[in-house]
């Protein structure tokens, strides 16, 4: 892949004739509840929306001022249609909650094809159904796009258009990143304070009243001048057409970057299964993420970041990053820093090594990260000559300069110049990162940043991005998955069993299983001493003794579980104990060798179908926090990644004595799970299975738990 960014090609007409193009590139557009006022929103939006050299016809509606500031002002919005001005495609309604329904209506009497509402929507004492519902039904039956409400509104820079009640600054600037944002303080926060960033489209959503993220994603993917889109979202309202805009995205290589709040954990109470448990809310939007290459943050702070970063015109090359400063504690704190987040340095030739050693002051080693400044003398010159180095070294994907930047300042001035020069001499990114987050946003970074340089605040954070970056390259460029199909009229055979809607039962979820390719271990349901002791010369010692009686989902937790019972006289004894506390309806199994205990789950997720949970099993499942979840099915290629993910795939490869697992054998267990899960989504609301046993020469699923969804 080249590190160039390549650019979607869309014409002027596509975006006219899309859904919300009234929305966000309408010819005449109105402003209701205009003011002259100072400090209002009413002048507000007036004053955004005559910023710049406006493509929009600007219209005023108040019936309280005949004109304000020298432009005519018409009572309402018919009056305003009937002035031979044309039709009005979309109304901005800067009027309070208790006048916003009449306006409504008035908009959709007048033929107005779009809104943006800024009012929260909220009433006192407001009677079912509520205003912000009886706002959204009007306007979808009038089809009506609706930008809020309780929202900041839109910058379309690339069309020219600011719709805001509180004026954006003079310095903004069209570029190639959008943001769509569910927080009006994220969208005036980053867009009216940082001069680094370049905006095609910024979009307040608000409430989502009629149109949604997943519109405005879809809008964006087909405008040319889009480099990356920023999410932060606090839900999916589409969740069907906003996965089809993630996925148009990935065609078009157009990174998108998510800040997913609200990650907690409120479902796990209601779980009957682990999975369940585990999951929480968030761990279907990461399975979304990671299918899609979407790249997830966890801060605002790489979210900027990340965003910057996006918005330059190169992207990653093959390999690791490679470091300047111009302080050797600072550069320890990097390597510190870097081998925290996983980041890693490029391991750069001797070539490499040679031609940084000519223009190094003595004492200084040529090295990756590398200490730069010695006497200082002839900087400039020596310091972009490094820079082109190290970053033309095959190893390296990305140059990047730690050091402050501030306005009036010769260095700073002559590190903004070398950096220049540097990347008119290479073909890989290079960056700047600032060692302090608070720095980064003065003159030179500015400069350096549409000069091509994407100026990060903070190393820790730029770092942050960095892994993030490679992990999205190194994504981008896997094989796309091959999903193996499902059994022939399998879900037609389970479909009456699981429509019952009780959890089936060990034994019941183990012949699921395997009629879905897992491999699991031989076993019988007992009901007396006898029928164990029979079954068990037939299976074959040592065994596994399992109460199964009706209820009980989880047997370990009430000592239902009796292990490697090695002759007769301890199966003997072990039946006795379960009989008397349990009941003596058992499950006798064959004992399973020795491996890698890991988990399995599946849990049914409303917005985005079923998802899959791996990580550490046996008692273990809920303590260690070592999963990873997927969006099923997957594949056997997408599996082994997903096991790279844990930190107990250590353990898979043989420790301390102990044989390897046979890793085909646990990816291929992993894919036949998913695509069960796949195949029975609407009919299985959790399921689990643990232990699943990865030993050396095969991977057992020992345990399972299948709860179907209640019809």
């Amino acid at each position: 892949m080249s590190n160039v960014v390549r650019l979607p090609s869309a014409s002027s007409a596509a975006l006219q004739a899309h859904k919300v193009a009234p929305l966000l590139m309408p010819k005449r557009v109105a402003l209701v509840g205009a003011s002259p006022k100072e400090g209002t929103v009413g002048n507000g939006m007036i004053v955004a929306a005559s910023t710049g050299e406006p493509v929009a016809e600007i219209v005023l509606v108040n019936p309280n001022y005949p004109e304000i500031g020298g432009r005519k002002a018409y009572p309402s919005l018919r009056e305003a249609q009937g002035a031979t001005l044309g039709p009005i495609d979309m109304a901005v309604l800067g009027v309070s909650n208790e006048r916003l329904e009449a306006a409504v209506h008035d908009a959709i009497a007048a033929g107005v094809k779009a809104l943006t509402i800024f009012a929260s929507g909220y009433l006192d004492s407001d009677p079912a159904p509520k205003l912000t519902a009886r706002i959204s039904a009007m306007a979808r039956e009038a089809g009506i796009q609706i930008c809020g409400g309780n929202c900041m509104g839109f910058y379309n820079l690339s069309y020219g258009l600011r719709v805001c009640g509180f004026p954006p600054p003079q310095w903004m600037r069209k570029g190639g990143a959008v943001l769509l944002t569910h927080s009006g303080s994220v969208y005036s926060g980053i867009c009216h304070n940082d001069k680094r960033m370049g905006w095609a489209l910024a979009v307040s959503a608000g409430q989502e009243l009629t149109t949604t993220v997943a519109d405005y994603l879809d809008f964006a993917l087909e405008m040319p001048e889009t480099r990356c889109i920023g999410l932060f979202l606090e839900t999916v309202r589409d969740p069907q057409n906003f996965v089809v805009g993630l996925e148009k995205a990935h065609e078009r290589d157009i990174p998108v970057i998510a800040l997913k709040v609200g990650k907690t954990a409120a479902s796990a109470a209601k779980a009957v299964s682990h999975s369940g448990a585990i999951a929480g809310n968030h761990a279907a939007y990461a399975a979304l993420f990671d299918r899609h290459n979407v790249i997830e943050v966890e801060t605002l702070d790489d979210f900027a970041n990340a965003l910057r970063f996006y918005s330059g015109p190169r992207r990653l090359a093959p390999g690791d990053i490679a470091t300047m400063h111009d302080s050797g504690g600072l550069l320890e704190l990097t390597i510190d820093l870097a081998e925290n987040r996983g980041v890693g340095f490029a391991a750069i030739s001797d070539d490499t090594k040679r031609k940084l050693a000519k223009r190094l002051d003595a004492g200084l080693e040529p090295s990756n990260p590398l200490d730069a400044w010695g006497t200082g003398k002839d900087y400039e010159a020596a310091m972009g000559d490094m820079m082109t180095v190290l970053a033309d070294d095959p190893a390296t994907a990305c140059g990047i300069f730690c050091v402050e930047t501030r306005d009036g300042y010769y260095l700073s001035d002559g590190y903004a110049a070398l950096m220049e020069g540097a990347l008119a001499r290479t073909n890989k990114p290079l960056l700047l990162a600032t060692n302090l987050g608070s720095n980064g946003s003065d003159g030179v970074a500015q400069r350096l940043t549409e000069h091509g340089i994407p100026v990060l605040s903070g190393v820790e954070s730029a770092l942050s991005v960095m892994k993030l970056a490679m992990r999205h390259r190194d994504h981008a460029s896997a094989p796309r998955l091959e999903i193996p199909a499902a059994p022939v009229g399998m879900r037609a055979k389970w479909e009456p069993r699981l429509a019952q809607g009780e959890p089936l039962d060990e034994d019941a979820s183990l012949v699921l299983l395997e009629d879905y390719g897992l491999q699991v271990p031989k076993r019988h349901v007992v009901g007396s001493v006898e029928q164990a002791v029979t079954w068990a010369q037939r299976i074959g010692y040592p065994v596994v003794l399992k109460t199964a009686a009706p209820g009980i989902l989880h047997k370990s937790d009430v000592g239902g579980v009796k292990l490697n019972l090695r002759d007769e006289a301890e199966l003997r004894a072990a039946f006795d104990d379960l009989a008397q506390r349990l009941g003596a309806r058992m499950l006798l199994t064959r004992m399973v060798g020795k491996g890698t205990e890991l988990a399995l789950g599946g849990v049914h997720d409303p917005q985005f179908g079923m998802l899959l949970m791996l990580g550490a099993g046996g008692t273990l499942i809920e303590l260690l926090d070592d999963r990873a979840f997927a969006l099923a099915p997957i594949d056997e290629l997408e599996a082994e990644r997903k096991l790279d993910d844990l930190k107990l795939r250590k353990l898979l490869g043989g420790v301390r004595g102990a044989a390897p697992a046979h890793l085909p054998s646990v990816a291929m267990a992993i894919s036949r799970f998913s695509v069960m899960l796949a195949d029975l989504d609407g009919l299985i609301a959790e399921a689990d299975v643990n232990p699943l046993i990865a030993g050396p020469g095969a991977c057992t699923a020992v345990d399972a738990l299948i709860v179907p969804r209640k019809q």
